[in-house]
């Protein structure tokens, strides 16, 4: 199994339609789910308030960003984050037989036990970073999954146990007002933390982190 930069269980952004997974480099550090009914209101002659009567129930909606870093091995971050945009694009496998119509695929985001089904709706892509011939190495995506079924529709949730590992780190981004030391005080309450998130990131020269990179805190750190 693949693990992310701080050695954790990583989160996937399933094409279940196709079969083609793009796994996280670094875990999300939050994420969130909304959503919404629809109620229609009737006029109630001599009231304060309209009558409101349910009408329809409306899909969760998960939201989260994901980053993606390939300074150290100097590769076309694109070859990673291509895959999500083959999510937001219409694909031959959905053909409809009676319509001759295609969708996108459905996709799913799985972490640990949650497993959501959903189509990308949206996703917007930053680039942050790159190297000396333009090419892009690191990146910011944002992503919008609107849920197909039901929750009470799932089968099983994925059977992986919740352990400490799958419990979302926390990231921090480094500027140019700061150093290892002073990342590890803020996140972790002391500097002599520095040694652990430096390893939880593959990093070998403290002093040679570019600003905006993102740093994995490794839990306990």
């Amino acid at each position: 199994m693949t693990l992310t930069r701080g050695g954790l269980q990583p989160a996937k952004i399933k094409n279940v339609t196709d079969g083609d997974d793009v796994e996280c480099m670094f875990n999300p550090f939050e994420y969130t789910l909304t959503k919404q009914n629809q109620w229609e209101k009737k006029a109630s002659k001599g009231s304060n308030t309209p009558e409101v009567r349910f009408k329809q129930g409306g899909s969760q909606v998960l939201k989260l960003k994901v980053y993606f870093d390939t300074l150290q091995t100097g590769s076309d971050v694109r070859s990673y984050t291509d895959k999500l945009w083959k999510m937001m694009m219409v694909t031959d496998t959905t053909r409809h037989a009676q319509s001759d119509k295609s969708a996108p695929p459905e996709v799913a985001f799985e972490w640990g036990r949650l497993y959501f089904k959903a189509v990308l709706t949206n996703m917007t892509q930053k680039f942050t970073l790159f190297d000396d011939k333009g090419t892009p190495v690191r990146c910011e995506v944002d992503l919008t999954l609107e849920q197909m079924i039901d929750v009470d529709d799932y089968g099983p949730q994925s059977p992986v146990a919740a352990t400490a590992a799958q419990v979302a780190p926390k990231v921090a981004q480094m500027t140019s007002a700061d150093r290892p030391d002073t990342i590890a005080a803020q996140n972790s309450g002391s500097p002599d933390a520095t040694r652990d998130i430096m390893a939880a990131n593959n990093i070998n020269d403290p002093l040679k982190i570019p600003p905006g990179t993102p740093l994995n805190i490794p839990p306990g750190s």
